[in-house]
């Protein structure tokens, strides 16, 4: 970090520079993607994490692409006469 009082080496010239002449460029192509301590237990290697979310990736296709199940309903029975209780 470059305080107001230190002085930059004469070496450094910025006087043409551009401020975040690249930055588009860098987010673009930055995938970077941080595990959890646990997680990262879990997967010895990238390969390892992209198989696993690969896998992830086709089940969740899967479960969305299948169609809805419709709940079958079975017919009630007909309902049958009672004896009527005898009323005191």
């Amino acid at each position: 970090m470059v305080r107001a009082n230190d002085e930059m080496r004469a070496e450094y010239d910025f006087t043409d520079a551009v401020r975040g002449k690249y930055y588009k460029r860098y987010t673009a192509g930055t995938n970077i993607v941080l595990l959890d301590p646990d997680v990262s237990q879990a997967f010895p290697n990238s390969m390892a994490v992209n198989q696993a979310l690969r896998l992830l990736v086709t089940v969740a296709r899967r479960r969305v692409a299948a169609p809805a199940r419709k709940a079958t309903r079975r017919p009630n029975k007909r309902m049958q006469r009672t004896k009527r209780a005898a009323h005191p």
